[in-house]
């Protein structure tokens, strides 16, 4: 009997269930940063324009029709004070990725602004003085003809 009563004193074991493993997404990457110093200081540009809103911008590619850059930013803003503080952007921009400008004109007036950041080159302006100067149509200027020649 000795036996049967040892079994009963012994504690029942307890059945625990298993944790279920935490299964987590997998982490997003980070947006790698261009190494090209021309690039991010392009990104940089569209950022700061973006970021203060301003309108109908555009990159023309520059290379093999001047030596002067390789990119063309132009840009509108709707008063001279938005014109301005565009370029002021720009300007805090190309500084925090550590490229000075090497000149900014047209501040006093601000219909039209130029930051010349070296292989990029901005132009922020008031609409009318855009749409008379056509910058876009000044060095596209053949552009259609070589890619039909290209594509023909």
């Amino acid at each position: 009997m000795k036996t049967a009563s040892k079994a009963a004193k012994k504690p029942a074991k307890k059945v625990v269930a298993a944790k279920p493993k935490k299964v987590s997404a997998p982490k997003p990457k980070k947006p790698q940063l261009p190494t090209d110093p021309v690039e991010l200081l392009r990104l940089r540009v569209l950022t700061a324009l973006d970021d203060l809103k301003a309108q109908n911008v555009q990159e023309i590619d520059v290379r093999g029709k001047t030596s002067i850059a390789d990119i063309m930013v132009v840009a509108t803003g709707t008063s001279t004070r938005h014109v301005k503080s565009l370029a002021d952007e720009v300007v805090k921009f190309a500084k925090q990725a550590g490229m000075a400008p090497l000149g900014v004109e047209g501040q006093r007036e601000a219909e039209w602004v130029l930051v010349d950041l070296g292989d990029i080159i901005v132009h922020v302006m008031l609409p009318r003085v855009r749409e008379f100067y056509g910058l876009e149509r000044l060095w596209t200027v053949g552009d259609d003809m070589a890619r039909a020649a290209v594509a023909g």
